[in-house]
């Protein structure tokens, strides 16, 4: 299963860039990739949520429900894919007080078929999947940075 790690040091306190990524609504706003997202259940620690991801290479749309479990003592989110589009997704959010900022690593555990495609497709989207990932990061730190 392929794992893509990505991180970034945000300019901005961790108790602000922490409400951001907990705040998943907002996502269609400021994430270009993400079309829409629902969420259908919310507690203090779990959400789980609807999306519509967009793959813009392949004019692709990517579905999935997503949970979330986020433990607020060590800023920290675990996400699940319950169903959807990938065979397979689950990863780990983590938020560290750094430098008189935050910085943000990202871990995620995928697998994403495309039945009869071989593994130079599998790299294609390897590669997709760490750009998006980064755009991820990307739109937090600069939705941060933007209101710290």
């Amino acid at each position: 299963m392929p794992n893509v790690k990505t991180s970034v040091w945000i300019n901005a306190p961790l108790d602000k860039v922490y409400a951001i990524a907990r705040d998943n609504r907002s996502f269609p706003e400021f994430m270009e990739d993400v079309d829409s997202l629902e969420v259908t259940s919310e507690t203090e620690t779990t959400v789980v949520s609807d999306w519509v991801g967009r793959v813009p290479a392949f004019n692709l749309k990517v579905r999935w429900t997503q949970e979330d479990v986020w433990n607020h003592d060590t800023h920290t989110c675990i996400f699940t894919q319950v169903k959807g589009d990938y065979d397979k997704m689950v990863g780990t959010w983590q938020f560290t007080a750094e430098n008189d900022g935050t910085r943000f690593d990202s871990v995620l555990d995928y697998e994403y078929s495309v039945p009869g495609l071989g593994p130079l497709v599998g790299k294609v989207i390897y590669g997709l999947v760490v750009k998006n990932m980064e755009g991820v990061l990307g739109a937090i730190k600069k939705r941060a940075e933007s209101q710290a």
